[in-house]
């Protein structure tokens, strides 16, 4: 049921059309959201449970979650998100292990070792329970 890996969006010249889709990981512990409008895309993605240090530091005006969220625009860096953490799991589409999606300026890799996401830059990030990486 995971057909926006399978398949590469169109962006629609239209200002006022937006598309929104979501995915996860078949552990459900990797959660995105994919935003395309007219022009330009973002990816956000959570991780639910991790281990070791994030991957950037926290900044000193981070007063809640920290190491959990990524976002990024087709182009440009990877920013890292101070939000509370949803806990809830399921409800997305799966990225089943093995499957390399397109969409919007983003191409993600989801396999056993993890979520490899990259934007038109090549700026990214790698995702799993032991690992969180910005590149």
């Amino acid at each position: 049921m995971f057909r926006i890996f399978s398949f590469c969006f169109l962006v629609f010249s239209a200002p006022v059309l937006a598309d929104v889709w979501t995915f996860e990981t078949p552990s459900e512990n990797i959660q995105c959201v994919v935003g395309q409008g007219a022009g330009s895309s973002d990816l956000e993605c959570t991780i639910i449970e991790r281990y070791g240090p994030p991957a950037l530091p926290r900044p000193a005006s981070c007063a809640s979650d920290w190491g959990h969220s990524f976002l990024m625009y087709d182009t440009g860096p990877v920013q890292m998100l101070c939000a509370p953490l949803n806990h809830s799991r399921g409800g997305y589409d799966r990225a089943e292990y093995g499957i390399t999606g397109r969409f919007g300026g983003f191409t993600c890799h989801s396999s056993r070792k993890g979520l490899d996401c990259r934007n038109l830059d090549g700026h990214g990030f790698f995702l799993s329970r032991a690992v969180q990486s910005v590149f």
